[in-house]
């Protein structure tokens, strides 16, 4: 069973970010307080959807202290953990805005950037607006991993905008995800997004950023991952991906805001 609670400060956002977080009591309220905060600085209406993902440590209380304070959160507990995609599947659930994303709870990405994406995916059609992280600070096997499975995927669906799939936050308007009819409950959940962006013809923006360190616990990347993203890019590429119908109208959300100079 999945529970959800919030507060009705989350409402009326026009931006919803489900944040996944599994174990990461150590960063957490760091990183959520200071997105928030500057989300409220740009004066752009955030809802951050916190998914306490099956944690054995103190996550879920610290979801609840802000919520209590009043903070634009909204808290979705899933009791066992079942992968990286179902947290993020569980909070794109409740989220209400026009624009709708997620993003890691690890703070790799700086706020001042995830402010600067939203900003760019407001500005012309409907569009996937994603980081592309550079210089990480991965160990040189995690480098060419990444570096082959990026260029795989991009040769077996003929080119998805992106060289960095599974860079976060991703962005887009709320129909556009809704069609995607998003499934992948482990990894491979970022290759979906693209794929499926791909045959709605959903252009990709890939904003350049500068990876951060690790605020704190651990990467939940083992070796089982490698061959889990092979069985799924056969299974994708065999077997196809569903969409949803398209809705009745096209017209993407009213953009609030426009990027800085």
């Amino acid at each position: 069973m999945v529970e959800s609670t919030g507060r009705p400060g989350a409402r009326g956002a026009e931006l919803s970010l489900a944040m996944p977080c599994y174990n990461e009591a150590e960063a957490l309220r760091s990183t959520a307080t200071r997105l928030i905060r500057r989300f409220r600085e740009e004066g752009v209406r955030i809802e951050l959807v916190m998914v306490d993902n099956g944690s054995t440590d103190e996550t879920g209380e610290i979801i609840d202290e802000l919520v209590a304070e009043g903070l634009p959160v909204v808290k979705v507990t899933v009791p066992v953990n079942q992968g990286y995609g179902n947290g993020v599947l569980k909070g794109l659930e409740p989220c209400t805005a026009p624009w709708i994303g997620f993003v890691c709870a690890d703070g790799q990405v700086a706020e001042s950037e995830i402010v600067r994406l939203y900003k760019v995916a407001c500005v012309g059609g409907p569009k996937v607006a994603k980081v592309r992280r550079r210089f990480r600070m991965d160990g040189w096997n995690r480098k060419v991993i990444s570096i082959i499975y990026n260029g795989l995927i991009n040769v077996l669906f003929g080119g998805l905008g992106s060289i960095d799939i599974n860079g976060n936050p991703k962005i887009l308007p709320a129909d556009a995800l809704r069609r995607m009819r998003l499934t992948s409950k482990d990894w491979f959940l970022d290759a979906e997004v693209m794929i499926k962006a791909k045959r709605l013809g959903l252009p990709v923006f890939e904003m350049n950023v500068l990876a951060q360190m690790r605020e704190g616990g651990t990467s939940n990347v083992q070796a089982s991952t490698c061959a889990e993203f092979v069985k799924n890019l056969w299974r994708a590429r065999t077997r196809g991906l569903e969409l949803g119908p398209a809705p009745a109208t096209e017209a993407p959300p009213v953009a609030s805001t426009s990027p800085n100079d």
